[in-house]
């Protein structure tokens, strides 16, 4: 997997799961606080769109994480 598949495979679980934990509805429901993460990563999303720099691609590259295209 290269750095930027990565960090999609890594934002999508961190938006499912504080889903899971942050809606009432949910058999894990732990406290709706957890949708202010799910808030977190699409603002960072935005931010690297925007900007062209992403903090978890370059934390993934300096631990060996191929680069993308």
């Amino acid at each position: 997997m290269t750095s930027w598949q990565c960090v999609r495979l890594i934002a999508g679980i961190f938006i499912l799961l504080s889903l899971a934990l942050g809606i009432p509805g949910s058999p894990v429901f732990i406290s709706q606080w957890f949708l202010a993460f799910t808030a977190f990563v699409g603002a960072n999303l935005l931010q690297s769109a925007l900007t062209k720099w992403c903090l978890l691609e370059s934390i993934l590259r300096k631990i060996g994480v191929q680069p993308g295209c």
